[in-house]
């Protein structure tokens, strides 16, 4: 079966430094997104192919809908409110962590609307991965990571997925959709055979999981097993995170970045740091919205 049924396409000439984090808005059938360094966050229309942003001022790493013109964001240290028609931002809560390097990474938010965000640290296994709820309280749900990124959850909301990249390995966890627990971690996939990182993700309704693959010029599909069942191959070198959109949640929109490549390696991948989107056969799980004041 093909997966996929069109090549990649430029949709949005960006130049992000670390673009990151695309979330769809299906009600107003836009793209939103961050570029981390840039303290951006962006609104694409795919219709238009205009694409607005929202200067934040501080590093930005993951988004979620919370309202109708409001976004959930995690900042370098902190989570808040942003206000798309006003722009203001308010603070909801800040976290003071144990090493300075250290800041929020990739986020999402599960079926039930609470916020999943992760930390990124230079100092291996000093990262962590949180559980932000609708009341305003901060969990603590796993230790010891050192790059927590790509995170989803299967389609029958049974197994939580969680990627540390810098050991090169997607975990599985049962998941108590109740509680918002997760328990006895498994390793999904592990590919330390390979150059490469994988990335944010996405999971579509048949349970496959979708990972950009960070420095390898591709977006991995995963089978419910853990089995590579396809590569979509990506006109730059560090695609970070895919998700799908468009009216049916059939077109894979995938976001990249430029950081930290030589010039050389600029010129092989020209178009890094932009925004991509492949036609699939498959539908996209949705994006989970924040049940802020729940």
């Amino acid at each position: 079966m093909n997966l996929v049924q069109s090549s990649v396409q430029n949709v949005l000439t960006a130049r992000a430094r670390l673009g990151e984090g695309p979330v769809w808005d299906a009600d107003q059938q836009k793209l939103y997104w961050v570029d981390i360094y840039n303290y951006r966050v962006h609104q694409f229309d795919p219709t238009t192919g205009k694409d607005r942003y929202f200067d934040v001022g501080d590093l930005v790493s993951a988004i979620a809908i919370a309202k109708p013109d409001q976004l959930l964001l995690a900042l370098r240290d902190r989570l808040a409110f942003l206000d798309l028609k006003t722009e203001k931002i308010e603070t909801l809560k800040s976290v003071k962590f144990s090493h300075p390097d250290t800041r929020f990474n990739d986020g999402k938010c599960d079926p039930q609307g609470r916020f999943w965000i992760g930390s990124i640290s230079q100092v291996p296994g000093e990262a962590a991965l949180y559980r932000y709820d609708p009341d305003g309280s901060l969990n603590l749900m796993e230790t010891g990571l050192t790059n927590s990124n790509g995170l989803g959850w299967s389609p029958d909301g049974q197994t939580f997925y969680l990627t540390d990249s810098a050991k090169r390995t997607l975990y599985a966890y049962p998941f108590d959709g109740k509680t918002g627990t997760i328990s006895d971690r498994r390793v999904f996939v592990n590919l330390e055979d390979e150059n490469v990182e994988p990335d944010g993700l996405t999971i579509d309704t048949a349970g496959n999981i979708w990972s950009a693959l960070w420095d390898g010029w591709a977006v991995v599909c995963f089978n419910p097993n853990g089995e590579e069942i396809l590569r979509v191959e990506m006109p730059v070198q560090r695609p970070t995170c895919p998700t799908f959109g468009g009216p049916h949640l059939t077109d894979l929109y995938i976001t990249s970045a430029s950081v930290g490549l030589n010039q050389k390696e600029i010129q092989q991948g020209f178009y890094a740091g932009d925004l991509f989107c492949v036609s699939t056969t498959v539908h996209g799980m949705p994006s989970y919205s924040f049940k802020s004041g729940v």
